[in-house]
């Protein structure tokens, strides 16, 4: 059987999650150097930012890299909805003084579209992956045509076999732990959403293909329990949030070092989405889950100037401090590091 460091072409079965809004390219950079998979999240880029930190990892790295973007559908503006969501934020903007008309609205993530796939072509990366499904099939030719490796996220046995059915080449099995969004798309129920161990092994005897698994995993023994379980590989993100090579916010690094961090949530009101992320004010006095959030990921608009003023303060009250379940990986050494750790739990060659 095909190894997932043959699919790859790398030498540790370890991926780095793509994480946006708390790494850029040194992070993918350094984790593809010591012989795993560093990712690039696209989520957050406009193609000319795509481009430049594409650019800054093909100056640094012979090495194979991963490409993520999300492919969720836009939402149709609603203004109702907007409106209870700014009316439901309105004490925090008085508290602040945030003229709450002001702000603008619109997304704040994009989906993958033709003209970021214009850009990859001229990059050719190794592996792209995808959130919250697949983007259409002749987006998903263009990227097989340079024999670009597919990969995307499951939440549930139903989602893996459909993704299995579209041709990806490997299913990353994302447990209910796992830090930031799920990447779930068939539904939206959270109910029947499985931890990783649970899930990984469901995953494993139901398609054919590698299976990575992905949520909770921190340390070399979490990898070993995942290979026991049939994972061809992992895929990790919050130990890396306090490494060097991370973008992570001094807000964020700081609620990561305090117990805080054993405290995480499911949480809807920092883009409309559910994701685990550290509880924090907003967490605690609007959700987790709130019925005014807007659809993703129209919510994180009205959002981001309190966090700004916030930061500023070095307050952390309103910032998204996404991390999975087991934050006990979490250190402050280099990825290269962390990377040939986590490698260590896999026996044999």
């Amino acid at each position: 059987m095909t190894t997932l460091q043959d699919l790859l072409g790398i030498d540790l079965p370890v991926i780095q999650a793509p994480m946006a809004g708390v790494q850029g390219s040194a992070l993918a950079i350094a984790v593809s150097n010591a012989g795993g998979l560093g990712s690039l999240p696209c989520a957050l880029l406009d193609v000319d930012g795509v481009r430049a930190e594409l650019g800054a990892i093909r100056a640094q790295t012979a090495r194979p890299f991963n490409v993520n973007f999300f492919c969720h559908r836009p939402p149709q503006a609603d203004a109702e909805r907007d409106a209870r969501w700014r009316a439901a934020l309105a004490p925090y903007f008085a508290e602040y003084g945030i003229d709450a008309d002001a702000i603008p609205a619109g997304p704040s993530r994009s989906p993958f579209s033709r003209e970021a796939a214009d850009v990859l072509a001229d990059f050719k990366p190794a592996v792209v992956s995808f959130h919250f499904g697949l983007p259409a099939e002749d987006l998903l030719a263009r990227v097989r045509g340079w024999g670009a490796k597919i990969l995307s996220s499951a939440t549930t046995v139903d989602e893996a076999r459909w993704l299995e059915a579209r041709g990806v080449d490997a299913i990353i099995a994302q447990g209910i732990e796992a830090g930031g969004h799920r990447g779930s798309f068939l539904s939206d129920d959270i109910g029947i959403q499985l931890g990783t161990f649970a899930l990984l092994p469901q995953v494993v005897d139901a398609v054919k293909i590698p299976v990575i698994a992905a949520g909770g995993i921190a340390d070399a023994r979490g990898v070993a329990a995942a290979i026991a379980l049939g994972a061809s590989g992992v895929q990790v993100g919050t130990a890396y949030l306090l490494s060097p090579e991370a973008a992570t916010s001094a807000v964020h690094r700081a609620a990561l070092k305090t117990d805080a961090a054993r405290t995480t949530a499911l949480t809807n009101v920092f883009t409309g989405r559910p994701a685990r992320a550290i509880v924090n004010r907003l967490v605690k006095e609007l959700g987790p889950l709130s019925s005014a959030a807007p659809a993703f990921p129209l919510a994180a608009t009205a959002v981001a100037p309190l966090r700004a003023r916030a930061e500023g303060q070095g307050r952390a009250d309103f910032s998204p401090l996404w991390a999975g379940q087991n934050t006990r990986g979490c250190r402050e050494v280099a990825a290269a590091v962390i990377t040939r750790e986590l490698a260590s739990g896999i026996e044999g060659p």
